[in-house]
């Protein structure tokens, strides 16, 4: 098996195992992490504050629009605690039996994250339905106060948060909650001055169907996402022909077959090929082409099978 990492190489026979950019990943990895954790702590804080203020206010108020928000508060205490753990315990270093270390908690923690918002918005749905058939007087000078605070509560939370939240889906995930509140801290605005100017109890549920919506699609991309990594589908920014085209270019290699590319977690990217070599004596210089390759398609995690055309026949004749 030969193992290239970063300049030097040990040969073992015709395997071949290249980690390149990989080893850095781990670096970038935890001051990320550092971040995160940081981001996660002040919204969990702030979060959990406002969400005694906001039952309150949704009890003396009765607005479904503050109590629809309040879920989503409750949630997002859940789900920042949640992410705050995984970003600790994804810090933890891989051992025999987790070859890995923790990093797929990161999935599992944006996955439950999307479901339980999809589960909370179709609840607050069915309750705005039920109000829009018998509407209910709220008080709408409640209803500002508690909105206005929260909306800046909310602005804060996402603001900590935004940095961190496209090099993590479980801080992604995180960040939609909170940016979930602050669409619901705008909803329940713009219902207590419109029934304050109009009268119109109604606006009050029209206003919490509408922001419920636009929660949903971001929480239904994040369960797809998530869902696509477990399942170690090929990730959506690389075109797996292109990979193929640019294996099968590289001097000394005759074809590839078993090309397997996933995502180990967020920003990092893992592949997996067989290659057919004319050369033995050429196959560092081929590990090293497949390297360089693969990091224009920003793939961290490479490993690489290089075989004889007899080896390939012989497997494939015993296992057709």
């Amino acid at each position: 098996m030969t193992h290239a990492h970063h300049g030097h190489s040990h040969a073992h026979g015709h395997h071949g195992h290249s980690h390149g950019p990989g080893a850095h990943v781990h670096h970038a990895g935890l001051d990320v992490h550092a971040h995160s954790l940081r981001g996660l702590r002040i919204a969990l804080g702030l979060t959990a504050v406002f969400l005694v203020a906001e039952v309150i206010g949704a009890i003396l108020s009765n607005s479904l629009t503050l109590l629809a928000d309040a879920g989503h508060m409750l949630t997002d205490v859940a789900a920042l605690s949640l992410s705050l753990f995984v970003a600790w315990i994804s810090r933890r270093p891989a051992t025999p039996d987790k070859t890995y270390g923790y990093w797929r908690w990161e999935i599992l923690a944006a996955f439950l994250n999307g479901a339980a918002l999809l589960l909370v918005s179709a609840w607050i749905i069915w309750e705005a339905i039920s109000r829009l058939r018998a509407p209910e007087r709220v008080g709408e000078g409640t209803m500002l106060l508690v909105a206005s605070t929260g909306l800046v509560v909310n602005l804060i939370a996402a603001w900590v948060l935004h940095p961190t939240s496209e090099g993590s889906l479980n801080v992604r995930g995180a960040y939609l909650h909170v940016l979930s509140d602050l669409l619901g801290s705008v909803a329940a605005l713009v219902a207590a001055l419109v029934i304050r100017t109009t009268g119109l109890l109604v606006a009050d549920p029209i206003a919490s169907i509408a922001m419920t919506v636009l929660i949903m699609r971001g929480s239904w991309r994040l369960v797809r996402e998530s869902i696509d990594i477990l399942l170690e589908s090929t990730p959506a920014s690389v075109p797996l022909g292109s990979v193929r085209e640019q294996l099968a270019a590289i001097p000394g290699i005759e074809s590839v077959h078993d090309l397997h590319v996933w995502t180990v977690t967020s920003g990092v990217i893992a592949m997996s090929v067989h290659a057919i070599v004319r050369d033995p004596e050429r196959h560092q210089h081929v590990l090293e082409h497949v390297h360089d390759a693969m990091s224009l398609f920003d793939i961290q995690h490479v490993t690489v099978q290089l075989e004889r055309r007899e080896m390939y026949e012989r497997e494939h004749h015993l296992h057709p």
